[in-house]
């Protein structure tokens, strides 16, 4: 009888020792990192759950133009915070088919998710289905209504963004007066709703204004832009205004005016950024440009794909703060369109408020 009351307290014995041994990890599976994660990766809302790092890539309409130098900024500071590989690619010259070999070649690398500003949404459709066919999650920028993707998001309604540009570019021009407008491509979305935007606020608000050219195609190019406003001149010698969407047609028309003497005669608004702009908006070339922060939107997209891979889609709804300035309240559209409140209006007095 003692004998097997001492067996069975040797059992007993033995399996606590078991009990704790696991308990402590003693297996190097369990281990902590000094970061807190158990493997190593960095903690909190930014990071994946469970510390899981992905591979996401931006591609862009081209390089090695200041908006996208801007993106960049935030594609490897989202990648900084998080842990997350990001990086950024695009072709040196606005051109879809370049693009879509960028993003055959991202498949083929399988990526985890791919962010893109589409310089056609209609060009890149049939490659972003195959990347979501492939298991890839898609998000894209400035390309509302795009049909594959994961989730399209935009810094604002792009009409009221119109309408914006529009008012001031009526300020300028004592609302009265021929004008002009320009997109870089009429297969760009975002360009297109901007001009549309614009055109209908002119029509309704500002009934002495005349559009005698619209939509005029630059592809992105400062040059080809300040050759449109040149050749527009020409035929249109009394213009008085200039609305350009692609981030280098307000400078190019800006470029145009300055060198024909018409500054403070010919007034151009448009999308731009202050690091390419101020100058003219000092010198009086130009008189306004709005501009949302293109580091923040990458931010805004790295995170929406982020939280598709971590299996968090539900929770990307009306009314969600993304965690990024200008996106604490999502405006949802059929689901997967998204909006923020991220423009910025700038002119000769504040433009020294901003570095980029």
């Amino acid at each position: 009888m003692l004998n097997k009351r001492k067996s069975s307290a040797m059992a007993l014995l033995l399996a606590f020792s078991l009990f704790v041994l696991a308990a402590c990890g003693g297996g190097d599976g369990g281990k902590a990192s000094p970061s807190g994660s158990a493997d190593g990766g960095a903690s909190g809302d930014s990071g994946s759950a469970g510390g899981k790092k992905y591979k996401i890539a931006t591609v862009v309409k081209l390089t090695g133009v200041a908006w996208f130098d801007r993106m960049n900024d935030g594609v490897k500071a989202f990648g900084q915070e998080t842990g997350h590989e990001t990086f950024m690619q695009g072709p040196q010259k606005a051109d879809a088919a370049l693009q879509v070999q960028i993003i055959e070649d991202l498949i083929a690398q399988k990526v985890d998710a791919i962010t893109v500003v589409p310089f056609s949404a209609e060009a890149l459709e049939p490659v972003l289905k195959k990347a979501r066919e492939k298991g890839i999650v898609v998000i894209t920028h400035e390309a509302d209504g795009m049909v594959n993707t994961d989730f399209n998001i935009e810094a604002f309604d792009n009409l009221e963004y119109g309408a914006f540009l529009m008012d001031n570019l009526a300020q300028a021009m004592g609302e009265t007066g021929e004008y002009m407008t320009t997109v870089g491509s009429l297969t760009t979305t975002s360009h297109m709703q901007w001009e549309e935007g614009a055109y209908k606020r002119q029509q309704e608000k500002y009934p002495n204004m005349k559009a005698v050219a619209r939509k005029l195609e630059t592809n992105d190019d400062q040059k080809t832009a300040s050759e449109k406003l040149r050749e527009t001149l020409k035929a249109y010698p009394n213009l008085k205004g200039f609305q350009g969407a692609s981030g280098n047609d307000a400078a190019g028309a800006a470029l145009a005016v300055e060198e024909s003497g018409l500054n403070g005669k010919l007034h151009v608004v448009g999308t731009s950024v202050p690091s390419v702009s101020a100058k003219f908006l000092e010198s009086g070339a130009m008189s306004m440009i709005g501009f949302w922060d293109p580091a923040e939107a990458a931010k805004a997209m790295d995170k929406l794909a982020v939280m598709v891979l971590e299996g968090k889609k539900d929770e990307i709804k009306e009314g969600m703060d993304l965690g990024v300035p200008g996106y604490e309240s999502l405006k949802v559209r059929d689901g997967k369109y998204l909006y923020g409140s991220a423009w910025v209006g700038v002119t000769k007095d504040n433009v020294k408020d901003y570095d980029f």
